[in-house]
């Protein structure tokens, strides 16, 4: 891989670093088993990966604190990983088991954990954002000093409801980050062909709302901007708009043979822009690591994913009568 050269010296001790090396591997590694359980017929439906785009929410979770709120679409098991959520748990719930976070019912797209603050894992285009909107609407009004990260794509970001979103949170100042993570590709279209601007995140202008481009592929200038971005909804401006631009390795999702790019184009992504790669050469470069304690962090991510895959495989199917479950809220009968 070619070498990378940082726009300045990382300012995060060497645990830190090892720390968003190994959040980042972890999420590899499992959505790589993940894509051998869905060509096994383990996993059914749909399954989005989130192979290339690591960097993104590790380096904004880096960036959160205790009781912060985070919200995203179908691309989610990363997402998951990055805030704590059990390997068994979010594998358990892929493979459609009663283990699963969702009791096997929500699959890739619609797991939650209240105890993380992760409100899902969302299937329809944008409609996550008026969600995590309104859970910043909720910590405003409560005044815990907590913020919401919002997380959606460069395709949704022409859906009609995100810039009714944009005009509320700018009306009532609240405290939500909406990430943009722009992996330059809506489904199969380029967002040169689907995108009238060539940055995103200059659409909150018209709404008063703040915002910057972040080189997704470096953990650190995602980190960064995420305290930047948090920093600002902490203090009672309002929201603030990160546009995080990366890169998905495979296609849209596993029935996407994603034809419409080259392999070449993907294979310098992976070999100039890596961002695993990326912190591995600051680790190695910097002697905070040898090549030795990176295999052995390797090996124990390997072993995490094989026990959350065989966990999965154990954990048995959810009974029928968990089809009337958890459909409607239980509320106390009120006197006439």
């Amino acid at each position: 891989m070619a070498t990378r050269k940082s726009a300045k010296k990382p300012n995060v001790s060497a645990d830190e670093l090892k720390s968003y090396y190994r959040d980042m591997l972890l999420i590899r590694r499992f959505e790589e088993k993940a894509g051998q359980l869905y060509g096994m017929g383990l996993i059914g439906g749909f399954c989005h990966l989130y192979i290339g785009q690591e960097a993104v929410v590790v380096g904004l979770e880096a960036a959160a604190e205790e009781g912060d709120k985070r919200i995203t679409t179908y691309r989610d098991h990363g997402h998951m990983l990055a805030c704590g959520m059990d390997p068994k748990g979010v594998m358990a719930e892929l493979t459609g088991r009663e283990g699963g976070y969702s009791k096997g019912k929500g699959g890739s797209m619609h797991m939650f954990s209240k105890e993380k603050h992760f409100y899902g894992g969302h299937g329809i285009v944008g409609a996550n954002v008026p969600l995590g909107a309104g859970l910043a609407f909720a910590d405003k009004y409560l005044e815990n000093d907590r913020v919401t990260f919002t997380y959606f794509g460069d395709g949704a970001a022409n859906q009609g409801q995100v810039y009714e979103t944009f005009n509320m949170a700018a009306l009532w100042d609240l405290p939500v980050v909406f990430v943009i993570e722009n992996n330059q590709y809506a489904m199969g279209t380029s967002q040169k062909r689907s995108t009238s601007t060539p940055d995103i995140y200059t659409r909150g202008e018209a709404f008063g709302i703040p915002g910057e481009a972040v080189d997704g592929m470096d953990v650190l200038a995602v980190k960064e901007a995420g305290e930047k971005a948090v920093a600002h909804c902490r203090s009672g401006k309002g929201p603030y708009i990160l546009e995080i631009k990366t890169y998905r390795y495979r296609g849209h999702s596993m029935s996407d043979p994603a034809k419409y790019r080259t392999r070449e184009e993907v294979q310098k992504m992976r070999e100039e822009k890596d961002a695993i790669e990326h912190v591995r050469e600051l680790l190695l470069s910097g002697k905070h690591a040898t090549e030795e304690d990176l295999k052995a962090i390797d090996k124990e991510i390997k072993s995490i994913v094989n026990d959350a895959a065989e966990f999965s495989k154990d954990s048995p199917e959810p009974d029928v009568e968990e089809l009337w479950t958890d459909i409607y809220a239980e509320v106390a009968p009120q006197n006439a």
